[in-house]
Parts: C-alpha cells; structure tokens; sequence
C-alpha cells in the first residue's frame, strides 16, 4: 500500500508536538523530583533537631515577584513575536534575561540572609530545616540555569531572524519551560513558607 508524503506543514506540525511532549516529559520529571523532596521535609519535620523558628528571607519575597515577571515578560515577547513585532519581542525577551538574574542573585541573598541569621547549609552550626531549604533553592536555580541558557540561545536564534509569526517554536517552549520554572518557584515558596 502506498503512502502519501507528509507535506512541509504537516511536518512542521508533528515535529512541535515531538518536541512539546518531550518538553512535558521532562517537567512532570522535574515535578517528581521536588515532589520527593518536599515529602522528605514534611517527614523530617518530626524530628526532634527541627528547627522551628527561624525568619524566611525577606530577598525570596522579591525573588518571588522577580520570576513571576519572568513569565509576564516572556509571555508578551511571545505574542510580540506572533505579530512579527521583532523590536517589542526584542525587548522583552532582554527583560526577561535580566529579570532571571535578578532572580538569581535574590536567591543568594535570601542564603546571605539566613546566615546573617545564623543557619548555615552543613557544618556543626547547620540544621536539617535550613539543609532542606538550601537543597530545594539550589536544585531550583540549577533547573533555571537551564531556563536562562535557552533563553540565550532563544535571544541568538531571534537576533538570527529565526522566529516569525509563522515559525515560533523556539520561543513557544522556552515560554512554557519559564511559565514551568515559574510555577514551581511559587508552589515551594508557599510550601516552604508555610510548612518551615
């Protein structure tokens, strides 16, 4: 029986889904692995060594705010691009890099923070509450590491003049792995916040 050759567009298409699907796989991975962590910490609560009592790092706030623009900015570069509006797309694509670091650094100053406090990761001054603090952040940022590496690749493909309105794929998965690193970032800050 023959087989009709797919056409440009129908390859296009599936070749999007491939890679969406992969990008999905990846995320409920991601999802797992924290959902494991958090399990751990709300376990470890009962230990007898948990600290209790200790400030949550007013620069997690901020960071908070930070990576929820993230997405905003990453959202509208997107929707700039899908009207060919290079210059807007441009624009927002750089707050957004900017806007990861800003995240970045509030993350370490919300660490400086806790060891003005006085809790540290290891060492005979550490504690597992602010262990498992500092485990969840850092394997965050290192998750965002990968966000703000594509989002470098997105902003050298887009100076390329590799996205239009036609062809955004590059732009529509590193807007949905940022929306991703977005939520993810929230639910462990209420966790966190909430069940320190």
């Amino acid at each position: 029986m023959a087989t009709t050759p797919m056409t440009a567009a129908e390859h296009k298409e599936r070749t999007a889904r491939s890679y969406k699907l992969l990008l999905w796989f990846a995320m409920a991975s991601m999802f797992m692995m924290f959902a494991g962590i958090t399990s751990a910490f709300i376990v470890s609560k009962s230990r007898e060594d948990w600290m209790k009592d200790f400030q949550f790092p007013t620069a997690f706030y901020f960071s908070t705010l930070a990576i929820i623009l993230c997405s905003v900015t990453f959202h509208l570069a997107k929707k700039a691009i899908s009207k060919d509006n290079r210059s807007a797309t441009t624009g927002f694509l750089w707050v957004t890099l900017i806007l990861g670091a800003a995240f970045v650094f509030l993350q370490f100053e919300g660490f400086g923070q806790l060891m003005n406090q006085g809790y540290y990761f290891t060492g005979p001054q550490s504690n597992i509450a602010t262990t498992f603090l500092y485990v969840i952040a850092v394997v965050h940022l290192a998750h965002l590491a990968g966000g703000i590496i594509s989002l470098l690749i997105i902003i050298y493909n887009h100076f390329k003049q590799k996205y239009n309105s036609s062809q955004l794929l590059g732009i529509e998965l590193g807007a949905m792995y940022w929306h991703f690193l977005d939520f993810l970032w929230i639910c462990l800050f209420f966790f966190l916040y909430f069940f320190k």
